[in-house]
């Protein structure tokens, strides 16, 4: 029986829905992702950051999840900032894909929930 390690959670701090996923991420994962940002939809914070520190890999499903959420806080007002240190895979995959600059990326979860709050 296959089971998958990857893990998202999701939790609220003031003004900020912090959305934390850790693992590794393909297309048999990504659900996990897409739920979470239905969640933080529902929640309508002003700014959701989610937090890759432990997050060792994705692929492209991974990286359409990522630009999903950012299609919607774009839509909605919100913001989207992506809280490191991201680990190498996550690094090589946005830079590859020239979408590193569409993100807003901080080199922590305490600068980015301060960016989130700002």
């Amino acid at each position: 029986m296959w089971r998958s390690a990857a893990h998202v959670r999701l939790r609220e701090v003031p003004g900020v829905c912090v959305v934390q996923a850790c693992g590794e991420f393909d297309a048999d994962e990504v659900d996990l992702l897409l739920a979470a940002w239905e969640e933080a939809d529902e929640l309508a914070l002003p700014a959701t950051v989610v937090d890759l520190t432990g997050c060792v890999f994705g692929d492209s499903s991974f990286l359409g999840a990522l630009l999903i959420a950012r299609s919607r806080h774009l839509a909605s007002g919100r913001r989207l900032v992506l809280a490191g240190p991201l680990q190498p895979k996550i690094l090589l995959l946005l830079a590859v894909s020239g979408t590193m600059e569409a993100f807003d990326v901080t080199e922590n979860l305490a600068e980015a929930v301060i960016r989130g709050t700002a």
